[in-house]
């Protein structure tokens, strides 16, 4: 990351002086360490010195291809990305850290940034065609719609069909426990905002969670801060199953490696469908880039089709399950007792061998 800042230091530097250049790079890089712990960056840089800054907790891969089509719209704006977990996105912009776009996968978080005055409003002809579902108040604003899926190794089947719900899994599970014993992936719910976010709302909706989640905690499951270290582990053989991964990584992986042996499962009983959303924050400078960004990405998401984009269209949301609802009662969770109290179901169901080692 920082050798990237460096890099873009220099340009900058040979244009304007090479001492003000680093000079300015290093002082950007000090204040984004000091503010959130940066997982990737790295600096498109454009015809002028004027810099997009965005926060995301897509992966630099997956977001690269809409950074590229902004730069063909606006070729004299840099792009700097930063790549963050969802807590530490949600930390960050919450500490006043200077963004001036921020991209979450944890509907909840964002929610409550803009609720509690986080966010700049934003409205246009993108915004304004919109369905209901895909915004709030025009703070903030779904750009796609990505379910929660099952990574699993076919060698686990054993020429078995997968699992179609949440009750063939935990069937799976319980009459195959020497296939699947420290071979279970899923979120660290308590690190991870994304799979508290999927926890929570698959809680709510269904009481086969709670069972699911006893039977796979008596397996010794590895637990994950994103879907991607998931998958890789699968794609790898570490896994033999990953369980609520996001289906665009999973997919867009699996197009990658071309492998026959493992299978993406949405559940049919239940399926969390998860809005990537957007918002402009307060301490946003260039609010007028900002908003042309996500114009764009408003755009990209209202497109009929896949296509060759990473993320799916806010499209996915209309077929099968409904997405998640951006709306006050994504924040029950957030309350600190509540979110308490759920944690400590969730340690009692997920962690019973750690809890019975000696």
């Amino acid at each position: 990351m920082r050798d990237a800042c460096l890099a873009g230091g220099l340009k900058r530097g040979l244009r304007r002086g090479l001492t003000v250049g680093l000079g300015l790079c290093l002082s950007v890089w000090a204040t984004l360490a000091a503010a959130l712990e940066v997982e990737d960056r790295r600096i498109f840089p454009g015809t002028t010195d004027r810099t997009l800054s965005i926060v995301s907790t897509a992966d630099l891969e997956v977001f690269e291809p809409y950074i590229l089509r902004f730069q063909q719209r606006r070729p004299d704006l840099t792009v700097d990305y930063t790549v963050a977990s969802s807590v530490e996105l949600y930390r960050g912009i919450r500490d006043g850290a200077e963004f001036d776009l921020a991209i979450s996968s944890a509907m909840d978080l964002q929610l409550k940034l803009a609720n509690d005055g986080h966010a700049q409003s934003h409205r246009s002809d993108r915004t304004d065609a919109l369905p209901d579902w895909a915004r709030w108040r025009d703070l903030i604003f779904a750009f796609t719609a990505e379910p929660a899926v099952v990574v699993l190794s076919s060698r686990a089947l054993d020429g078995a069909p997968p699992p179609a719900t949440r009750q063939e899994l935990i069937t799976l599970l319980r009459d195959n426990p020497e296939r699947f014993r420290n071979a279970i992936g899923t979120y660290d719910v308590r690190d991870s905002g994304l799979g508290f976010l999927f926890a929570t709302q698959e809680a709510r909706s269904t009481d086969a969670y709670w069972r699911l989640s006893e039977v796979m905690g008596r397996l010794a499951p590895e637990l994950y801060c994103c879907s991607g270290q998931m998958v890789d582990d699968v794609i790898s053989g570490r896994l033999s199953l990953a369980y609520n991964v996001l289906g665009s990584y999973a997919a867009d992986r699996m197009a990658q490696e071309g492998r026959a042996d493992i299978q993406i499962v949405q559940m049919q009983d239940f399926a969390n469908l998860m809005l990537r959303t957007a918002i402009i924050p307060a301490t946003a400078r260039e609010t007028g880039a900002a908003r042309a960004m996500l114009d764009m990405l408003l755009e990209l998401g209202m497109r009929e089709a896949d296509g060759a984009w990473p993320l799916p269209p806010l499209s996915q949301g209309t077929a099968g399950f409904g997405p998640i609802r951006l709306g006050p009662a994504l924040m029950v969770y957030l309350d600190p007792l509540n979110r308490r109290a759920f944690l400590a179901e969730w340690e009692n169901a997920l962690e019973q061998e750690a809890a019975q080692a000696p």
